[in-house]
């Protein structure tokens, strides 16, 4: 949490840029941090790796976001109904 509000601190003393920065960027998944492409201002380092113990103990992600914040509040599940489980 600390980091996540060091990063919101860049945002807002101007250190990151508003609309391309880690947290309006995140998650990143592995293809992308290992691609050839990279248009951001900040590091792949600090994209794929915000905080020291992470890069020992990283998960990657299959994809980034869905849709922005929207796809993160409104997640659909392709799951079968309950009912087909009892």
């Amino acid at each position: 949490m600390l980091k996540i509000y060091g990063e919101i601190k860049e945002i807002e003393d101007g250190t990151a840029d508003k609309t391309d920065n880690v947290l309006m960027n995140s998650p990143h998944p592995e293809y992308e941090i290992v691609g050839e492409k990279w248009e951001h201002p900040y590091t792949r380092a600090k994209a794929a790796y915000p905080a020291d113990w992470v890069a020992e103990n990283k998960f990657w992600i299959n994809v980034a976001r869905v849709d922005n914040a929207f796809g993160d509040r409104n997640l659909v599940c392709t799951c079968r109904p309950t009912s087909d489980w009892e």
